[in-house]
């Protein structure tokens, strides 16, 4: 069965998910080698593998494991394909629980939107934009690295 373009472009969003909460920021910033990432109020925007990451190795906790304690739940997906087939974009949400063991039970922690943009030069799907709005949050201190209120 062949996959279809909206089928490749959650599975990019699913392994996001599972690279960012393996702690893996190497296979992050390889994922979106190709983005450039910006945030919903601030001016900052980020591109290019090693740049983005270095953005998660400095702001993202990490423990003994290696991983931030964190399941990122990608949900409400909706892919849009351009009429040429070769572009593409996407909006969902994301909410992220968090525990670590004797210290913080399990919890969400933020919660929010993402919104890419995709490309297909040499027929295999990637990531172009990934725009980051947070709509909620919860106790950050022990998933972040800096304080995310202004």
């Amino acid at each position: 069965m062949q996959e279809t373009a909206a089928d490749a472009i959650t599975t990019l969003i699913h392994r996001y998910a599972e690279r960012i909460d393996a702690g893996d920021f190497a296979g992050v910033g390889e994922l979106l080698e190709h983005a450039t990432l910006t945030f919903e109020g601030l001016n900052d925007a980020v591109a290019g593998r090693e740049a983005i990451q270095a953005l998660y190795e400095r702001t993202t906790r990490r423990y003994e494991d290696g991983t931030p304690r964190t399941k990122h739940l990608m949900t409400n997906v909706i892919v849009d394909v351009a009429d040429d087939g070769n572009r593409a974009s996407s909006r969902s949400y994301f909410t992220v629980l968090q525990a670590v063991p004797g210290v913080l039970p399990l919890q969400p922690v933020i919660a929010g939107r993402y919104r890419h943009t995709y490309e297909r030069p040499d027929g295999h799907w990637r990531v172009a934009t990934m725009h980051i709005i947070i709509d909620l949050t919860g106790n950050l201190e022990h998933h972040l690295l800096f304080d995310l209120a202004p």
